[in-house]
């Protein structure tokens, strides 16, 4: 086989949580390798008859066409595609994998029903419901008819708004955010302050709150659409204000303190379990610095370690971990990465991309889930 597809079942009485990982296990023709990794992720959703909840899509812009076209082919008829489109996220080329960096599916089976929620006339998210739990997930949120990047961030915030208020909640249910932020590096500042002020003027931080900020990821990928700002989001609308927030965790403080509003993991009921959302970590010490400057390796491990130290502080373990993006800089970062990643029994997909400063090379984001005792 020319890809593999890693699955991480989590059962809970009468549901079942699938995180799928898909990826090429070598370069290859586009085409062979997209056929292969939505045709295993097709077979393994059939398997457990399970529906998608969340999905995305990670490679360059000349092969997005090939994947659309092999997922269509794949999921052809109702029983896989609802018409909500994954999230088409434009990297650099691997060194070792080629175009394609793989695909990532969250998806659920057993006793409930989804339903697809509208954004601008068209499917954008998914609202699910199961026994005691409710959730929702928007997929590529963006404004590319906007000029400005920073405007585009607002209107993206405030699409989610909307579409949270049409399910009776609003951010302080969001669990999780993606922000895809094409040429991250020229505008991180300003998106960071678009967040802020949005998350402010709604009482998720400043004095008196309870500083409700999402775990998040803000990663240079771009969108498909070609726009400066998108967003995927996760929010758990029942049970209500069910989410707890870790603000530092390991050596790292509290992102506020350096001006980014996020925290560093959230963990939240979801219908198999507990899940907890790791936000973007890279090589940064207490004081919000980065470390290991110029050294690959230094800064991978590190990263790594501080992953490992969320995840303990958030009481699950590293074989909890169910998703893992690891984004590298360049192909030289991606194969010292490759020297290392065999130590964890990881289901990694590595994208080639930006990070949010210039002298970071390497970033890690994960979904752990403690299963819920029966």
């Amino acid at each position: 086989m020319t890809v593999n597809i890693d699955t991480r079942a989590i059962e809970s009485s009468g549901v079942t949580e699938l995180y799928i990982s898909a990826a090429p296990q070598h370069n290859a023709p586009p085409a062979e390798v997209a056929e292969q990794l939505f045709c295993g992720i097709k077979d393994t959703l059939r398997s457990q008859n399970a529906r998608i909840l969340e999905e995305r899509v990670f490679a360059t812009e000349q092969v997005m066409d090939v994947l659309a076209n092999a997922r269509s082919q794949a999921y052809q008829g109702q029983e896989f595609d609802d018409g909500v489109a994954p999230s088409f996220l434009i990297g650099d080329e691997g060194a070792s994998l080629g175009p394609i960096a793989g695909v990532q599916v969250h998806a659920i089976s057993g006793d409930i029903q989804t339903e697809v929620i509208d954004l601008d006339g068209a499917p954008r998210g998914r609202i699910l419901h199961a026994p005691n739990h409710t959730v929702l997930t928007l997929s590529c949120i963006s404004a590319p008819q906007l000029n400005c990047p920073k405007e585009q961030a607002r209107v993206c915030l405030e699409k989610a708004e909307a579409a949270l208020k049409k399910c009776g909640t609003n951010f302080l249910s969001v669990a999780r955010t993606w922000m895809w932020l094409n040429d991250i590096l020229s505008w991180y500042d300003d998106f960071n302050g678009v967040r802020s002020k949005f998350f402010a003027e709604r009482g998720m931080i400043g004095e008196g709150t309870r500083q409700s900020m999402p775990a998040s990821t803000g990663i240079g990928l771009g969108a498909a659409d070609r726009s400066d700002c998108a967003m995927d989001l996760f929010a758990v609308l029942e049970p209500a204000d069910s989410t707890q927030y870790l603000q530092a965790g390991g050596k790292q403080q509290c992102a506020l303190e350096y001006g980014s509003a996020f925290s560093r993991a959230s963990r939240t009921p979801t219908p198999a379990g507990e899940t907890v959302f790791v936000s973007g970590t890279a090589s940064i010490d207490a004081a919000g610095a980065t470390t290991n400057i110029d050294d690959a390796a230094g800064q991978i491990n590190d990263t790594i370690e501080n992953v490992r130290a969320v995840l303990r502080d958030m009481n699950v373990t590293d074989d909890d971990v169910v998703h893992i993006l690891a984004y590298c800089k360049t192909t030289e970062i991606e194969s010292v990465f490759n020297s290392i990643k065999g130590k964890y029994n990881w289901p990694w997909i590595t994208p080639i991309c930006d990070v949010c400063r210039h002298d970071l090379l390497f970033e890690i984001e994960a979904t752990a889930i403690a299963k819920r005792n029966t």
